[in-house]
């Protein structure tokens, strides 16, 4: 059996990147990618920069809803505001 290499508690695997240990409310995986640098131009590192709170509020991401029902749902949730 092979020794595992790990990194702040994460298995680093043969790509050199270690597997999430946590994830953000989005779903997106919190990793340091060693090759990715979050100030080019072509990396938007704060996607929400130009949004409302109203904007980010929304979820659609209910896995107990169908879609139709989560759009429901949202709408009315809406016209109370």
């Amino acid at each position: 059996m092979a020794n595992k290499h790990t990194e702040n508690g994460a298995e680093v695997k043969g790509n050199g990147i270690s597997e999430a240990t946590a994830f953000s409310p989005s779903g997106a995986p919190l990793q340091i990618v060693p090759d990715v640098d979050p100030s080019h131009p072509a990396v938007d590192a704060d996607p929400r920069s130009n949004t409302t709170a109203l904007q980010n509020r929304i979820d659609f991401n209910d896995p107990n809803l169908t879609t139709a029902a989560a759009v429901e749902k949202n709408l009315k949730e809406q016209s109370k505001v």
